[in-house]
């Protein structure tokens, strides 16, 4: 692929209107979405190993975002493309009913302070809306090394009857080249991994609505 910013980069205003997202790639097949792509080493090589795949980041932070755009110009990815926005507001705003395949969540910033818990990306509004977004038997992916955080996001699908209905829990699988211990080989699992903490993931498919 021979592109520019622009190819890669999107603008979220442009996307206004709940839609398939289908137009934004330049060939037909399942979209996944990464939620918190950071500088894209999840990115990038789940997009290699899934050449058939559609995959959207959505990042917040500027400079990620830059180097994640950068860094698929560089590989030549073309079945990649990254906005920069906030991602619950996208998600409700931008993304059509059962058009998503996957969502992957690895390393949400995990609020550790019982005052902030209500920043949490896992939550009972966004699984509605993850859920609204995938397809029938798609998936939500996550991971993380924070103990607290795993165990409110298992609660949340556990302990409440709509999520019952809503989701059902899978085996996490591994679907990119990793290293030693790695389930999703991204930077902040590799930091992690050195420091020693142990990584939590979890993996749900949507029931047949």
């Amino acid at each position: 692929m021979t592109g520019t910013f622009t190819d890669i980069s999107l603008a979220p205003d442009s996307m206004q209107g709940n839609s398939d997202l289908g137009d934004i790639f330049t060939r037909c097949g399942p979209i996944h979405i990464e939620i918190g792509s950071g500088k894209g080493t999840f990115l990038l090589n789940f997009a290699r190993s899934n050449p058939h795949l559609n995959v959207l980041g959505i990042e917040w932070a500027n400079k990620y975002y830059q180097y994640s755009v950068d860094r698929m110009l560089r590989w030549g990815i073309d079945n990649v493309r990254i906005v920069r926005t906030e991602a619950a507001s996208f998600i409700r705003e931008c993304v059509g009913g059962s058009t998503i395949s996957v969502f992957h969540v690895y390393f949400p910033d995990p609020w550790p302070k019982k005052k902030h818990h209500k920043r949490r990306f896992i939550n009972q509004e966004n699984i509605e809306i993850i859920h609204r977004c995938l397809v029938n038997h798609g998936e939500l992916r996550l991971a993380t090394d924070h103990v607290g955080y795993f165990e409110w996001m298992s609660d949340l699908f556990r302990l409440e009857p709509g999520n019952r209905a809503l989701f059902e829990k899978i085996y996490f699988q591994t679907e990119v080249p990793v290293g030693e211990g790695e389930r999703v080989g991204s930077n902040f699992e590799r930091k992690y991994l050195k420091e020693g903490r142990l990584i939590h993931t979890l993996a749900l498919t949507k029931t047949p609505v």
